[in-house]
């Protein structure tokens, strides 16, 4: 069993969802934290500080910095302010591993910083694989860096796959939750208020991540997220609803055999295994109880409804472009016009679909990703006001 008070992390992004469940891995396991970075949630960045007494914290915003770097000035925490600064804590000696729960494309350069240290980076920012997944697979393999899914269906997998041959597999499957949304069809949908998709059926997410999940790009994120991260063709990669969330997620392989993870949804589980691999850790979390759940069930996912899991197949299709970079920015901005009330809920369907299709691929490099993602949201703006 692995002693995780041997091990030190960093948290990108430690004031969102994840990186607080990350945290509450580290109180647990008396995991030393080296770094943490927000955007500017600095209340709960100075608890942070004081409770688990980081080296340094990097602030995004410049007067969010200056603002806690006086609230912690009793304190060993050395703060510190922009883009490059989180790089620098992603990317520092002292890590074993990098939690990287950094919310959009913003999380995609701290995790190049980790790959090129060389040490685990732990992947819960989606958008580092959706946006430049080939060329981020190619480096980590190039850096010796492992890539360890935080995501709970990727940590299925990953588990699910184990000791297990690659070229082996058959089919990965996806599951779903269905969102809050599940059943309904296309013209029941025009009338959600942010408020009503917020409320994920069994999930604890930040905003824009539950919107994702209630549209189902969440899931078709995953797909492109699984196609680079185990190596398999978009065909290879099925979704399946299932509303209750104890399987995360199965792998079929060629004799037929299926292996699946179930566990109660609880991203500290996922969190642990990342640090503590390859070897488990025990935990205080809840054992599975299957006679209480009863029934599990599945069904298949509306894609003529819910359009924007199959626009995420045709962008999984071309790996070499930036179209993921174009479809993960024009989402990212149609959620935060959505959650702003300036667009209705079937907008977002809308208007990612057509700035997907109309756009240039660009060879993809990190350079044009970001180009990509500049341009996405900017053609998202016009269509919204037109």
């Amino acid at each position: 069993m692995s002693d995780l008070s041997e091990k030190t992390m960093s948290v990108l992004g430690s004031t969102g969802s994840v990186g607080k469940q990350a945290l509450d891995v580290a109180r647990e396991h008396g995991i030393k934290v080296y770094g943490i970075t927000c955007a500017k949630g600095i209340g709960a960045a100075e608890e942070q500080i004081r409770e688990f007494s980081p080296r340094v914290c990097a602030v995004l915003d410049e007067k969010a910095a200056s603002d806690l770097r006086a609230r912690v000035s009793d304190t060993g925490c050395r703060v510190t302010c922009g883009k490059d600064a989180i790089c620098e804590v992603a990317s520092a000696a002292q890590n074993d591993v990098v939690v990287n729960s950094i919310t959009g494309v913003a999380g995609l350069m701290p995790s190049v910083a980790v790959i090129r240290s060389g040490k685990r980076l732990a992947l819960a920012n989606k958008e580092t694989i959706v946006t430049a997944g080939k060329t981020v697979m190619s480096l980590a393999k190039e850096r010796g860096c492992e890539i360890l899914p935080v995501d709970s269906e990727h940590s299925a997998i990953f588990q699910s796959i184990g000791a297990n041959d690659k070229k082996d597999i058959e089919r990965i499957i996806l599951t779903a939750s269905g969102g809050p949304f599940f059943g309904k069809k296309r013209e029941e949908l025009k009338d959600i208020t942010p408020q009503m998709a917020l409320a994920h059926p069994t999930w604890n997410m930040g905003p824009k991540i539950t919107v994702d999940s209630a549209s189902l790009m969440n899931k078709g994120f995953e797909v492109i997220e699984a196609v680079h991260l185990f190596g398999v063709k978009p065909s290879m990669v099925d979704v399946v609803v299932h509303r209750e969330s104890i399987i995360h997620s199965l792998v079929e392989y060629t004799d037929k055999a299926v292996l699946a993870q179930l566990s109660y949804p609880d991203m500290r589980l996922c969190v642990r295994y990342a640090v503590s691999y390859p070897e488990r850790t025990a935990s205080s979390l809840r054992p599975l109880d299957l006679a209480s759940i009863g029934t599990l069930t599945f069904a298949k996912p509306d894609v003529e409804t819910f359009s924007l899991l199959s626009l995420a197949y045709y962008v999984a299709g071309h790996p070499d472009t930036t179209l993921g970079a174009t479809l993960n920015g024009a989402n990212e901005r149609a959620v935060e016009l959505f959650l702003n009330g300036k667009i209705g809920f079937t907008d977002i369907f809308d208007l990612v679909e057509r700035v997907v299709r109309n756009s240039p691929e660009l060879p993809l490099t990190f350079e044009n990703v970001f180009e990509a993602d500049a341009a996405a949201r900017e053609d998202i703006d016009k269509l919204s006001l037109s």
